[in-house]
């Protein structure tokens, strides 16, 4: 191929995100989200406007995509396009606005896995960002996600670990409702951790064997907690808020933190990556500095805006996938439950 530029566009429309973004061999050229406040109101994703959203926002998202990168839309090498997981009726709305477009232009069409995105961000073209090298273990955290992945190379990953009830996201965002925080509750859980102790308040870590978690139990834990304590004090919440959430967002970390250490133990394998949304978490970052220092890993947490659902993750696949000759047909359809 010599030195010739390969365009990609990424799609990306798993929840309530709808992203864009043209890639340039792996550097970002644009990385467009359009944001769906309208969840915040019913304090989570409500499916049916989430893709009803996704229709109104993707043909203004792609335009200002490939505007933002200064190229025409008969320039791209291919379009790649969010499969799966995620929501159905949003994932419909980017899987058949990626079929028309590559069938409209004669272009391949790149279909990627929306877990697999969140690890291979890592290997966006950034200066001065180191890339994990092969084996690795990810740990993609995120709303709706909450898995230790052995990454080989690009396309061969392994789940070793994965909730088998609430994600971490959930469990911060449950917890939130509980205390009467907004949505989503994680970064403020977070802002106010900070002013608080995290000793102040102990609450037992769900015993799950092997690397799989569970946060469930956790949730419940709280929810008696607060409910126990303001029977005694009213305003127990208010007098208490950053204690209270410091000592969650310790427990949290804690359990993360805990099946790492297993399973490095178990892969004999140093090199540890972040994804997902709940990686912009600084309790969480700042834990996995301390691992460094403590138990010799090497750790890798790309910027912040390709942690969260974006495109940029979604046109790296599709890079790599591009160089391989991975195409997909046209009459692929979307899949909710896609596993790595």
């Amino acid at each position: 191929m010599g030195s010739e530029n390969i365009y990609i566009l990424g799609i990306e429309s798993s929840c309530d995100d709808t992203a864009a973004s043209v890639i340039c061999n792996g550097k970002v050229l644009s990385n467009v989200v359009a944001n769906q406040k309208i969840h915040e109101a019913y304090g989570g994703v409500v499916p049916e406007l989430a893709s009803r959203a996704h229709q109104q926002n993707i043909v203004p998202v792609v335009d200002q995509a490939l505007k933002k990168a200064n190229i025409s839309k008969n320039e791209l090498h291919a379009v790649a396009f969010t499969r799966g997981p995620g929501l159905l009726g949003s994932l419909l709305v980017g899987t058949s606005f990626a079929k028309s477009l590559a069938f409209g232009l004669q272009i391949p069409l790149i279909e990627v896995n929306h877990m697999q995105a969140h690890i291979l961000a890592h290997f966006i073209e950034e200066e001065g960002y180191n890339k994990p090298p092969f084996p690795f273990l990810a740990m993609t955290i995120s709303g709706g996600h909450t898995q230790i992945v052995k990454v080989s190379n690009y396309f061969d990953m392994d789940v070793i670990g994965e909730t088998i009830d609430d994600a971490v996201g959930e469990a911060y965002d449950k917890s939130g409702k509980i205390l009467g925080l907004g949505y989503p509750a994680g970064p403020e859980i977070d802002k106010l951790a900070k002013l608080g102790n995290p000793k102040a308040f102990k609450f037992t870590k769900p015993k799950v064997d092997g690397l799989n978690f569970s946060f469930s139990g956790l949730k419940t834990a709280i929810l008696y907690f607060v409910q126990n304590e303001t029977k005694n004090n009213p305003n127990f919440i208010e007098d208490n808020i950053n204690d209270i959430c410091a000592s969650i967002q310790y427990t949290i970390i804690g359990i993360l933190i805990d099946k790492l250490k297993i399973a490095v133990k178990q892969t004999g394998i140093k090199h540890i990556a972040i994804g997902g949304g709940v990686s912009a978490n600084s309790g969480i970052r700042q834990a996995l500095k301390d691992g460094e220092n403590k138990f010799g890993w090497t750790t890798y947490v790309p910027k912040f805006e390709y942690t969260t659902d974006n495109a940029a993750m979604i046109a790296i696949v599709g890079y790599l996938k591009y160089l391989n000759n991975d195409f997909s047909e046209n009459k692929i359809t979307a899949s909710a439950r896609l596993k790595i």
